[in-house]
């Protein structure tokens, strides 16, 4: 498996702190607001209780609930210059407070960070915003605080990017400056597993999840002030057979993690508050030989995943109740290479994947939202061997790394159809092999 060997890998919390307050005897909604940056949010439950959060971080609806009764949670007046969307908003109040609501806020791609595992190092550009090229951040390259960077991510506020160093064993923790996008180091890096090699942040940015491919597990660590973490009890969770990439639900509810040498994908779900991870129902799903990637859409009700050696594409629907996967009807989908790379657009309607038609292209395939059936739209040439691509939050763009050319391609994204038309390619580091927007 080329991926593998060219990193020199042998195949074979706390919660938030909502308070409980029982109010005539009943139960409070709340959970947490991220990314929020603009000002005039306006949060609605049940169609009042207006609430105003003015930052990012917890909040609780005044107005109480009994048992048995409904809340819904919608957003009244979104942020100035940003859009928020809502997860886990609905539902029935049980016998205890409602903590886990998501309210995600995001904005224009501001920054793009690219990690160099050839030259141990963090490409930093900003992007313009009107057409997506990109320029370097003053101090650009930044230097990785660990060996080997292989995967990297923002955390849902934009203040830290975590940087996964698979031939240290750690994972790298930088402050982002929000004017500039430069990054200083906050701090040790801290201690994973061995042969880490995918990294997120929930939803909720409480947790920080590593995948240690060696070790075959996932390590888990609360998120504390300044960008540190530490481990919580019973980390690190077995997941499978190598594990290689990792998603969660929008709402934070069900982690993903994809099995190279087992051709799977394991699914957990997540105990709300504390992170730890319990196996569901029916994990591991079959996908196909050399499980490598894995996206899930905006709404958490489709997963796909690249499968590499088997140059097929996984497609499942998702019971968003459960967590459990089903295999989508038409998939797997055959490719004529082998498919590196898979993503979502933000709204849901298109499906990019890298290597899948030929190699080094980038191809588009519309979704259809009642079937996850999908269309191919266009393909357009990227870079040699492209590893990873992204899609900016405003779904204006996407971003590919490509590791043999040292190289980020640029691309615009058709509103209308999906189509891809290149825009420009940018020079990084040494082995480009994953992007991280903020």
């Amino acid at each position: 498996m080329r991926t593998m060997v060219k990193i020199g890998i042998v195949a074979a919390a706390a919660g938030l702190g909502i308070a409980a307050c029982h109010v005539g005897g009943g139960y409070t909604v709340g959970g947490t607001v991220t990314g929020l940056q603009g000002s005039g949010l306006v949060l609605q439950n049940n169609s009042g209780d207006n609430l105003r959060p003015g930052t990012s971080g917890s909040f609780v609806f005044t107005s109480s609930i009994d048992q048995g009764g409904a809340y819904s949670v919608t957003v009244l007046t979104q942020p100035s210059g940003q859009s928020c969307v809502v997860h886990n908003g609905s539902g029935t109040v049980g016998t205890a407070d409602i903590t886990n609501v998501v309210v995600t806020c995001t904005q224009p791609g501001r920054f793009a960070y690219v990690v160099n595992q050839g030259s141990n190092s963090i490409s930093a550009y900003s992007i313009d915003a009107a057409n997506g090229t990109l320029s370097p951040v003053s101090g650009s390259p930044f230097a990785s605080t660990g060996t080997t960077p292989v995967a990297a991510v923002v955390d849902p506020n934009g203040t830290y990017l975590y940087v996964a160093n698979h031939a240290s064993n750690n994972v790298s923790v930088f402050a982002i400056d929000s004017t500039t996008g430069a990054l200083s180091s906050a701090g040790e890096p801290i201690a994973a597993g061995n042969g880490p090699f995918a990294v997120l942040v929930d939803p909720a940015d409480q947790f920080l999840y590593v995948a240690n491919m060696t070790d075959n597990t996932v390590s888990v660590f609360a998120i504390e002030s300044g960008g540190t973490a530490a481990p919580i009890s019973g980390s690190p969770f077995a997941v499978g057979n190598q594990p290689t990439s990792m998603k969660t639900d929008p709402g934070g509810n069900f982690l993903y993690v994809t099995d190279f040498a087992d051709g799977t994908v394991a699914a957990f779900s997540i105990e709300t508050g504390a992170g730890s991870i319990a196996a569901i129902g029916g994990s591991p799903f079959g996908s196909g030989a050399g499980a490598l990637a894995i996206t899930i859409d905006p709404t958490g009700t489709l997963a796909y995943v690249a499968n590499e050696t088997a140059k097929t594409i996984a497609g499942y629907s998702i019971n968003t109740g459960t967590g459990e996967l089903a295999a989508l009807s038409g998939f797997p989908l055959s490719t004529g290479s082998s498919p590196e790379a898979v993503t979502v657009d933000p709204a849901g309607r298109y499906l990019y994947a890298a290597n899948v038609i030929s190699a080094n292209e980038l191809t588009s395939f519309s979704i259809t939202p009642s079937t996850g059936a999908v269309t191919r739209a266009s393909s357009v040439g990227v870079g040699t061997f492209p590893l990873c691509v992204v899609i900016d939050p405003s779904g204006q763009f996407a971003y590919v790394a490509n590791e043999d050319a040292d190289t980020v391609s640029v691309l615009s994204i058709d509103s209308i159809t999906g189509a891809l038309a290149a825009v420009g390619t940018f020079a990084a580091g040494s082995q480009p092999r994953s992007i991280a927007i903020d």
